[in-house]
């Protein structure tokens, strides 16, 4: 009998040739790849040919869900930050700036609120549920977000941003949840995380993103006028960049994937050709699709019946709130008074608000803090209730998301791109 990796090989090789060829076909569904990739995953896991198994005797590994997860984020959101080619000034950024600074705590502590009302946790499980699922996925967000480097659209500016950032910024409230399960004295810790998990990580995150990208950029460009590396393995930088401004991050405390966005940013924007960030796209691109591949198929692999039962409803509940009020009521909130950059229009065309409330897609993200949680001190009842509303949650978003995003982006660009430019 074949070895159960050489199947898996077997499996995986055969699953993205088909949607490689297929995805002509795929693309004019409304149906994401994501979708595929999941539906493969269950029939991988326990319940089908129990290829994939992150179980072994009852012990879940989460250490390995963490660093498959901690990676696909960096490629993506360095890919993110390599997309956006707006100037860095406030008022281009405004969009984003509301998205992280009033949404993104608008849904921590709804979330929390929710899970310490209605779900019997403490405010350290219902914070800590708040900041797993409050970041929109830059990953499985790919057809909201940026196209390409010419892609000025608002909308898919803002989700790409969006993404990019609060994958980074959510880290802190991460933390606070981890400090209440260990200590629900907040005093005994919340200066500490005032001062060294809030103010000094992000400053932290922001200047090494900025400096580690910089003398990459000034050592490849001396290095290359002098002897240029070979085509082949010039796309490789982008993974240097990307491992040195992450490790280098951490190693002083800051929170390593902003600093990564941060260095996306700054290679974009260093280069006098434009076709060196654009061809260092493509391949992190390339390697985000391949690393997604496995993540997915990983989720679809860990999916077991019986707890995902046990904790339907109060799933239910929260996806329920999430989706359809939290989120939406954010973003209106968050964009009162916010006048679209390339319109005439005082405000925010009302579907684009809704497209933007709709489109708060979970998924990698959430699965890496929830891994990461797990390593720092979560566990017991309050880890499989979080665990399995976080799966839940995830796998709710990447079908209905996944269904919905073709259609409503196609609606999006037909009817109200005419609409954004008339006169209120």
């Amino acid at each position: 009998m074949a070895d159960i990796y050489i199947i898996e090989l077997f499996v995986i090789g055969l699953l993205l040739l088909m949607v490689t060829l297929g995805s002509g076909w795929i693309a004019r569904l409304p149906l994401s790849f994501a979708i595929i990739y999941l539906i493969v995953g269950i029939f991988l896991g326990p319940y089908g040919f129990g290829l994939i198994q992150l179980r072994r005797d009852g012990v879940f590994n989460a250490e390995l869900l963490k660093r498959i997860t901690e990676l696909v984020v960096l490629i993506s959101v360095f890919g993110c930050g390599l997309k956006i080619v707006r100037p860095l000034k406030l008022r281009v950024w405004d969009i984003t700036t509301r998205l992280i600074i009033f949404l993104m705590p608008i849904s921590i502590f709804a979330l929390a609120a929710v899970g310490k009302l209605f779900l019997g946790m403490n405010w350290g499980e219902a914070i800590l549920l708040g900041a797993i699922l409050a970041p929109t996925d830059p990953v499985l967000a790919s057809e909201v977000q940026l196209t390409d480097i010419n892609d000025q659209d608002e909308l898919r500016f803002g989700l790409t941003s969006e993404g990019g950032l609060n994958d980074a910024l959510a880290f802190p409230f991460v933390y606070f949840g981890i400090y209440a399960l260990k200590d629900d004295s907040w005093g005994n810790w919340f200066k500490h995380w005032i001062m060294v998990d809030l103010i000094w990580a992000i400053a932290v995150g922001i200047v090494m993103g900025i400096i580690v990208a910089k003398c990459i950029v000034l050592i490849d460009k001396k290095i290359q006028n002098n002897r240029p590396a070979n085509e082949l393995m010039e796309d490789f930088i982008a993974i240097s960049t990307i491992l040195l401004t992450y490790s280098l991050t951490e190693m002083v405390n800051g929170y390593g994937f902003l600093a990564v966005f941060v260095a996306g940013l700054v290679v974009q924007r260093s280069y006098r050709n434009s076709e060196k960030p654009l061809a260092q796209l493509e391949f992190v691109e390339q390697v985000e699709k391949l690393l997604e591949v496995g993540t997915i198929l990983i989720l679809g692999s860990i999916l077991l019946f019986k707890p995902m039962l046990n904790y339907a409803m109060q799933s239910l509940l929260v996806i329920t709130l999430l989706f359809l009020i939290i989120r939406p009521i954010g973003v209106w909130i968050s964009t009162i008074g916010k006048r679209p950059l390339d319109s005439r229009r005082r405000t925010f065309h009302p579907g684009t608000r809704w497209l933007f409330g709709w489109f708060g897609i979970r998924g990698v993200g959430s699965l890496y803090y929830l891994a990461y949680a797990f390593g720092h001190g979560l566990k017991g009842e309050a880890g499989e209730q979080i665990a399995w509303i976080t799966y839940t949650t995830i796998v709710v978003s990447v079908i209905v998301h996944g269904i919905s995003a073709t259609p409503l982006m196609k609606w999006y660009e037909r009817d109200l791109a005419n609409q954004r430019n008339a006169t209120p």
